[in-house]
């Protein structure tokens, strides 16, 4: 017999038989994985909480961080590129000064700890400055973990007042998916962030950019309005210190035309156009004001020549006839399904509301009425049979897993000729950390008529995810389901929507005005 030695990760000797047969089936059988990563992990830890061996010195805002080359090399590129060539005066140094944002020197310690422990304490407050460290030295593993925290809190965020400042941040450094959350969820939730301080820190194009949508969700053009007051406000009290008084003036003007230029007046009624001259801003630029305001006024009165020059003439100029999501209750009614987890598969509930049929003044007020039906878990379709001109049709049972809503026009045009086009928009809700808000946005545009009376949506939400316990049963899985993102209340047992309709025939983006014998 002879002797074969081993080492495994305990460095047990192992005895072997000189069969070959035999030592493998030795080998396979006594044979472990020992994982002892935590132990070695605790000893680098050591070596930075017990300032060990240092070989390097990193100085910043004049405190000294003890650090070791190997270290930071295998965790930054940055570091690799500084401390190993010889072109950087870095590499040949033992004290290497740093310059850092007021903002990141005071975690520049706990950024630092993460090298040696991959430990981190993150939240909303200090999510952008470890960020910042992360990017400016290339740490990808740490960028990940602060752009999937920022992706998972972005309702604590806006709530907190540092959702506008993530939005800067990551749009200027390119991380393109958390920017598009970003700003989706302050398109669809503009009132909720406009009420923070971190609001004012809007930068001017960013925010002139968002009040271009036509896809923002805001109770209607006069909220809007307030809070774009409310920005002004801010940027005032910034720019007080800096500027001479009129240098003040001056910038805010400019400040003014910016950002209410692509307000659409003419969406405001002709009550809320004259509240507005009551405005101490539209008071202090009053012949900007009237301007816009005179705009909004021959769109109520049915002045067709002013409205086509401005869309000749300005830039977007028919934009400004078009409506936004508007919430308000001429525009949108709520619907509810409460008790969600007990509602029976396939079932539906309907919701009966009238929106405007204009949104001009000067067709008057009137109505369209409409019936929603919503089929939250999934589409059930009985076998049944036609009867054709070649006899009977047998038409199979068909299931559709899919989140569907039909919206059914009650009273289309009378002439066969004529259509209506509305925008349509159903608004979902979520909940994230315990704040509830418009999470998901359809906007459709559709034309309706007596031949098409009814418009299908399908797939409004991801099915798994709005019934995660349907999902669990048909992949046979075990444990139990994910609550879904998409129900609301104290049980988060509620489906919310809002449903908003409003009238394209009055954009010129749609067609010209609608004349009195149409929708």
């Amino acid at each position: 017999m002879t002797g074969n030695l081993e080492m495994d990760g305990n460095t047990k000797e192992k005895e072997f038989n000189n069969h070959p047969s035999s030592s493998n089936a030795s080998e396979a059988s006594d044979s472990i994985e020992v994982d002892n990563s935590k132990t070695v992990l605790l000893k680098i830890a050591t070596l930075y909480a017990e300032r060990l061996m240092n070989d390097i010195c990193l100085v910043v805002d004049g405190v000294e961080y003890p650090a070791h080359r190997l270290i930071l090399c295998a965790s930054s590129d940055v570091f690799q590129v500084m401390l190993m060539s010889p072109q950087w005066t870095e590499s040949q140094e033992s004290r290497v000064m740093l310059k850092e944002t007021p903002q990141c020197v005071p975690i520049f310690s706990e950024f630092l700890r993460y090298f040696y422990t991959g430990q981190i304490r993150i939240s909303y407050g200090v999510v952008l400055p470890i960020l910042s460290l992360a990017d400016k030295y290339n740490v990808k593993d740490l960028i990940s973990l602060c752009l999937d925290y920022m992706q998972s809190h972005i309702a604590v965020a806006a709530t907190h007042g540092t959702l506008v400042s993530w939005l800067e941040y990551t749009s200027n450094c390119g991380h393109h998916d958390i920017t598009r959350s970003c700003q989706n969820f302050i398109k669809w939730n503009l009132e909720l962030v406009a009420k923070t301080a971190d609001f004012g820190n809007f930068e001017l194009d960013v925010l002139v950019a968002l009040v271009h949508q036509s896809g923002l969700v805001v109770k209607d053009e006069m909220t809007l309005y307030e809070c774009l007051e409310s920005w002004l406000n801010h940027q005032a009290n910034r720019l007080k210190s800096r500027l001479s008084p009129s240098e003040l003036e001056a910038t805010l003007e400019q400040l003014v035309v910016a950002v209410m230029s692509p307000v659409r007046f003419p969406m405001m009624s002709p009550r809320q156009l004259a509240e507005l001259l009551l405005s101490p801003l539209t008071k202090k630029y009053k012949e900007f004001f009237v301007e816009r305001m005179a705009i909004g006024m021959s769109f109520h009165s049915g002045q067709q020549d002013r409205v086509q020059e401005v869309i000749r003439t300005e830039e977007d100029g028919a934009s400004l006839f078009e409506p936004r999501l508007y919430t308000v209750d001429t525009c949108s009614s709520l619907l509810t399904i409460e008790n969600f987890h007990s509602l029976p598969s396939y079932h539906t509930r309907t919701l009966v509301f009238s929106s405007h049929s204009y949104l001009a003044d000067y067709a008057g007020d009137r109505a369209c009425e409409w019936v929603v039906d919503i089929y939250p878990k999934g589409v059930w379709f009985k076998k049944c049979f036609l009867i054709v001109w070649e006899g009977t049709l047998e038409v199979p049972e068909h299931v559709i897993r899919s989140v569907r809503l039909s919206l059914t026009c009650k009273e289309p045009p009378s002439d066969g000729h004529e259509d209506m086009r509305v925008k349509v928009g159903v608004l979902f809700y979520g909940l994230q950390d315990g704040v509830e808000h418009i999470a998901r946005v359809i906007e459709v545009v559709h034309r309706f008529s007596n031949r098409e009376r009814i418009l299908n949506l399908d797939g409004l939400l991801p099915f798994e995810e709005l019934n995660p316990q349907q999902a669990a049963v048909s992949k046979d899985h075990q444990g139990p389901p994910a609550a879904s993102p998409f129900l609301v209340g104290p049980k988060k047992d509620m489906l919310k929507m809002h449903i908003v309709i409003s009238p394209a025939n009055c954009s010129p983006l749609y067609s010209s005005i609608p004349s009195e014998s149409s929708f």
